[in-house]
């Protein structure tokens, strides 16, 4: 089972303080993507932290991802890597954040399956890491990932991992698992699922339907109820005093974190609400309560609330 990168919140951060507390949930983590620029890698570089030994050496392992179209930089980014001692770097061909996508990164490559080509036609002879990809069916029609399994199966790729959503559809509606089905047998590398499990339910009858699959991949559910791994992995729910102590003993460190780690309140103040958007629903809270949370206004208010409705 493997963490799914999101963008600001699955971070080293997050990934050390959710390994504390339920260290046998995965395996790996990828991590949050590190972008390219064209002819500069200032912005990966700035990210890189995340996934430095020294800063993951108490946390789960790490994948590192990597998010551009610029061969020369991703061959430098990945081999740099690999010194650090990743032997795996993943390429993100999924992402469907608009300004990332209309640049034709992340799903927004996915509609040019000759320039992935020459992409990977590129890199993968000069890298040193081994290479899984991440993708959506596509970014505008599910047509698109039919167009580019003949490429991705061209090259030594260590995993697809598939979102059977469109780019266009961000994490709205739901996922199209028949498209999904209709890949499996197209595709020779090992396949990785990711998307909208978010109870113990949809996991076994996910399972029970692709019961070939290579792994599973879970990102927001892990954010709506930290506890959903370690029920996978035992296969059935935890009892509701044992879920609800892991729970509020989990967010309480990441609260406490945040307070030690980030450098200002204001950051603080930010972080502590984007974890609680999510987290919160694993309270047995009301809306109303949620919301007096994020509509405080500092630092202290928004702890002590937090602090309140988890006793």
């Amino acid at each position: 089972m493997i963490l799914a990168p999101m963008q600001g919140l699955t971070e080293v951060l997050f990934r050390r303080t959710y390994h504390r507390h339920f260290p046998m949930a995965f395996d790996y983590a990828v991590s949050p993507f590190l972008s390219l620029t064209h002819g500069n890698l200032s912005d990966a570089y700035k990210k890189i932290d995340d996934v430095l030994p020294e800063e993951n050496h108490n946390s789960m392992a790490v994948v590192p991802q990597i998010l551009g179209k610029e061969p020369e930089e991703f061959i430098v980014l990945a081999n740099r890597l690999y010194e650090f001692g990743y032997t795996e770097v993943n390429w993100n061909l999924g992402c469907p954040m608009r300004k990332v996508a209309a640049k034709h990164r992340g799903s927004g490559l996915l509609p040019y399956p000759n320039e992935v080509d020459h992409i990977l036609a590129t890199i993968v002879p000069q890298l040193k890491p081994q290479l899984s990809v991440k993708v959506r069916l596509g970014l505008t029609s599910r047509d698109e990932i039919f167009r580019l399994i003949p490429i991705l199966n061209n090259y030594p790729l260590k995993s697809v991992t598939i979102h059977p959503r469109l780019g266009r559809q961000q994490y709205s509606g739901h996922v199209d698992l028949d498209t999904f089905e209709q890949t499996l047998p197209l595709i020779k590398h090992p396949i990785i699922y990711n998307g909208d499990i978010c109870t113990l339910e949809q996991y076994q009858t996910l399972v029970k339907r692709f019961p070939n699959l290579h792994d599973i991949m879970i990102g927001r559910g892990t954010l709506y109820c930290p506890t959903l791994p370690v029920e996978i992995r035992k296969g059935h729910h935890l009892d509701p005093d044992e879920k609800k102590l892991s729970t509020t003993s989990f967010l309480a460190d990441l609260v406490r974190t945040i307070d030690e780690e980030l450098p200002s309140d204001e950051a603080k103040l930010r972080k502590t609400k984007e974890y609680w958007c999510l987290l919160g629903r694993s309270l047995n809270i009301t809306e109303q309560q949620a919301r007096t949370v994020l509509h405080a206004t500092t630092l202290n208010d928004v702890q002590q609330l937090i602090s309140n409705f988890i006793q």
